[in-house]
């Protein structure tokens, strides 16, 4: 099926955005405040700095959920956006001979 104008300019919106917060290292960010995390021992760790890492974390992937949201599919289309079509055909063949 066919996208609509609205459709196809919602994805371009869409690509537009993850690439903006790609550059931003949202990401990036969560993954360096986890790498500290999980390095520093209970001691060093004091529980306003867990609270807040958290905070920091929360915040950045709800942010990136909002914007981005699960892909769970994967469109499959032919050439220039057309369809892609399938088809199938049967070929009865008799069975014995009567000869």
């Amino acid at each position: 099926m066919a996208k609509t104008r609205a459709q196809e300019n919602r994805a371009i919106r869409q690509e537009a955005l993850r690439e903006q917060l790609a550059a931003q290292g949202h990401h990036q960010h969560v993954i360096e405040i986890l790498d500290k995390t999980a390095a520093l021992t209970g001691e060093e760790l004091t529980s306003l700095e867990l609270q807040k890492n958290k905070l920091i974390i929360d915040t950045k992937l709800a942010l990136m959920k909002k914007y981005l949201p699960d892909v769970k599919q994967v469109e499959l289309v032919g050439e220039a956006g057309a369809p892609i079509e399938l088809s199938s055909s049967f070929e009865f063949i008799p069975v014995g001979s009567d000869a």
